[in-house]
């Protein structure tokens, strides 16, 4: 639109207070707006302001105000100056149009939202545009920083730096979605998108477009003061813009962030830091959080081997585990040494970095970061001799004096660091019922550097210690973990809440780094394996293993029915049952398949070669429920009703052998004199029925944990069929023992 401004100043108050200039685009308008505050002499204050027209909440794209001075016309200047504009000024044009009446002028509020005013003599003439004073929204102009298709053919989009530098890409299409950008993911893979969006690639165009889902919704995007592209919804209820999604989604993955000798670390806003021999180029701008003018040298390159002045050399200093900066130079070096000397027969070199490959930068560096990603580059910086300390000064005095002082001060420190490191873990021992966290460092003084292993586990090794006040504890160190600290430390304090006489005690836990362990309390009788394959274990009576069976199956009973949320153990077996001085049972590794990731393969590895433990859902890759937990307690309970493991007894797999038994109720003879001395045939009947329930091929068909507490117990239970699964694995452990003893022989 546009129309002749035969008086300027009229013109300017009308629009501003009168008439909204909106372009329909589902949600979005735009409108002009004027302010009225107090006056300067004979000329109100206008604001004009450019902004989202339907929003309660209006959102300033543009804002800009003419201001009267003296005996002088309204001057017009900027008001909050946006991204790319500080303190910007209007053209002298606009305040003599003001006053001067100037006639012949359009003005035209673009779809973009840009607002022109040019000559209606000449339309192509721009005399000043509102794109020129921006704030942060998201608006079709050039700027410094753009969103556009990969120039390089990739089917992605980038943003870039000044035209010229890439800093982050969507990743290239991949049918479905850009793997960078899962916000904008199918809704079916992003149930909460407000978008749906499509992207054509074809010989004759290439374009992507997005659109809002419901009507209601608002949305727009902006540049955010560090730099980033946001996506920001309108919550109505809260009356506030919302950020759904930004990208690069780190402060640091913007270009230029923090400028020139600087050094970004982390995602938060004051995350630049100079390198050393560099200060801060603009202290006002960087205390208000713009650092983008970056770091000046202290102490300027002396150039040369040697300077004139002190004789002394150029000298670097190294950064590791980093990011390495912009606009390297490659060369050819065949070592560090060489690649050092490289750099100093070059005055404009100003750091080289060396990685099988020689790199050199010959000016001021940018986006230097630190490595989020596991890299280990390292860069020397360049620096003036007299920013670091001459080594060769001061070598020997120094080994003077730690040689003088070496065998004292080490003492000291060992004694010091014994006493002060036990008073510390006995005073976090009397924590509220928490659990404890500890240092790396004090389990290796609780475990004599983990000198005494008590075995290896599914999960890692496990170690023997002791508090400082002497209480045993059980230190397991944890292999093959798969979450991140936050998600570790969740894990382990629910695992840490959960108390019964059936499971074994957390006590406190570890996790520095790549380091994860787990303190528990210490079982001096070990494991059941033991006890019942082992030949140095203590014999276990039948009173005994009745007693341990069913205090196994309260402990599971307690973890699928009485948590707060079901924990299935997926890996009961008789390793993973330890025994107190008493006897008493204890469920250990429970919660580890949630903590460590549980899959098939990683079950498969926990068996350790031993046969049948797994349910046939594991192999079927049915889901995984509780009663996987009911089968694996199943066929461990043959184990403790035999005390031998469930392999062939007279030719036939011992399971099978005692589902066939129970029916024609024989079961006292699988047993020899064991059963007439010391086993109570009633409790013997019971537990071979459990067993065999649990054991049934079809989930529904077996028992809970809390039905098998009940029936070990004095709940009667009907008789059980012979499984077909219980067959088959017979067969296959027949098989297998077979080919052991054939291969026994031939050795």
């Amino acid at each position: 639109m546009g129309r002749a401004i035969d008086r300027p100043l009229e013109f300017l108050n009308n629009i501003c207070m009168n008439h909204a200039v909106k372009r329909k685009k589902q949600h979005y308008s735009f409108a002009l707006h004027k302010f009225q505050g107090r006056r300067f002499k004979h000329h109100p204050n206008l604001v004009k302001q450019h902004d989202f027209a339907e929003s309660t909440s209006r959102t300033v794209c543009d804002r800009w105000q003419m201001d009267g001075t003296g005996n002088n016309a309204p001057t017009p200047r900027p008001v909050s100056g946006g991204v790319g504009a500080a303190n910007p000024s209007l053209p002298d044009w606009l305040s003599a149009c003001l006053v001067n009446l100037l006639e012949n002028k359009l003005e035209d509020l673009l779809a973009s939202g840009n607002l022109v005013i040019r000559q209606e003599s000449n339309a192509s003439s721009v005399l000043w545009q509102s794109f020129d004073d921006i704030t942060d929204t998201w608006l079709p102009a050039p700027g410094m920083f753009s969103v556009e298709i990969d120039p390089d053919g990739s089917n992605q989009y980038i943003i870039s730096w000044n035209k010229s530098v890439v800093y982050w890409g969507t990743g290239n299409w991949t049918g479905s979605s850009f793997p960078n950008m899962p916000e904008l993911s199918p809704a079916n893979t992003y149930p909460n998108t407000p978008y749906t969006y499509k992207f054509v690639n074809n010989d004759k165009e290439t374009y992507f477009t997005y659109n809002v889902t419901d009507d209601r919704v608002l949305s727009r995007h902006a540049i955010g003061v560090s730099g980033q592209t946001q996506s920001l919804v309108w919550v109505e209820s809260a009356q506030a813009w919302v950020l759904y999604f930004s990208q690069p989604k780190a402060n640091c993955g913007v270009y230029g962030l923090c400028g020139v000798n600087s050094k970004c670390s982390g995602s938060a806003l004051s995350s630049c830091s100079c390198l050393k021999g560099f200060s801060i180029r603009d202290p006002n701008s960087w205390n208000l959080g713009d650092q983008t003018a970056g770091c000046r040298r202290n102490v300027m390159l002396q150039c040369g081997s040697k300077s004139s002045a002190g004789g002394q050399q150029d000298r670097f200093y190294t950064i590791g585990s980093v990011k390495l900066p912009d606009k390297s130079q490659s060369i050819e070096a065949t070592s560090i040494h060489s690649c050092k000397l490289a750099c100093l027969s070059n005055c404009s070199c100003t750091a080289y970095s060396y990685n099988g490959t020689c790199s050199l930068w010959h000016s001021e560096l940018m986006n230097l970061q630190d490595s989020t990603d596991g890299t280990m580059d390292s860069i020397c910086i360049r620096l003036a001799a007299s920013e670091l300390p001459n080594s060769r000064t001061k070598k020997w005095w120094i080994i003077g004096i730690i040689a003088g002082g070496f065998a004292t001060l080490g003492l000291v420190v060992i004694v010091f660091y014994s006493l002060h490191g036990r008073r510390r873990i006995s005073s976090m021992n009397h924590t509220d019922g928490s659990l404890i966290t500890f240092k790396y460092s004090d389990l290796q003084i609780l475990t004599k550097n983990f000198s005494e292993r008590l075995g290896v586990g599914s999960f890692g090794s496990v170690f023997k210690g002791a508090l400082p006040d002497t209480t045993a504890m059980a230190v397991k160190k944890l292999e093959g973990v798969r979450q991140g600290e936050k998600q570790f430390r969740a894990e382990v304090s629910t695992i840490g809440t959960i108390h019964h006489i059936n499971l074994i005690q957390l006590l406190g836990f570890c996790s520095e780094g790549a380091k994860r362990l787990l303190v528990y309390e210490y079982m001096p009788n070990g494991s059941l394996d033991h006890h019942l394959f082992g030949s140095s274990g203590v014999s276990l009576s039948w009173s005994t293993r009745y007693q341990i069976a069913a205090g196994i199956a309260k402990g599971l009973a307690y973890l699928h029915e009485k948590c707060r949320d079901c924990i299935i153990h997926c890996d009961i077996k008789p390793q993973n049952i330890l025994l107190d001085s008493s006897f008493t049972p204890k469920v250990a590794d429970f919660g580890m398949a949630k903590l460590l990731g549980r899959d098939f393969s990683r079950v498969l590895t926990s068996m350790r070669g031993t046969i049948g433990y797994l349910a046939p859902e594991w192999i079927s890759g049915e889901a995984i429920t509780t009663k996987a937990d009911v089968f694996s307690y199943g066929m461990m309970l043959f184990e403790i009703i035999s005390g031998k493991r469930n392999g062939m007894h007279g030719g036939s797999f011992f399971p099978v052998l005692v589902a066939r038994e129970l029916v024609e109720g024989e079961l006292h003879k699988l047993f020899g004199s064991e059963s007439s001395d010391d086993m109570n045939l009633g409790e013997l009947d019971r537990a071979c029925k459990v067993a065999c329930w649990c054991v049934q091929d079809s989930e529904s068909s077996r028992p809970t944990m809390g039905e098998i507490v009940q029936i070990l117990g004095l709940v009667d239970v009907e008789m059980p069929p012979v499984p077909r699964y219980l067959q088959v694995l017979g067969q296959g452990v027949k098989s297998y023992e077979i080919s052991s003893e054939m291969n026994q022989a031939s050795n």
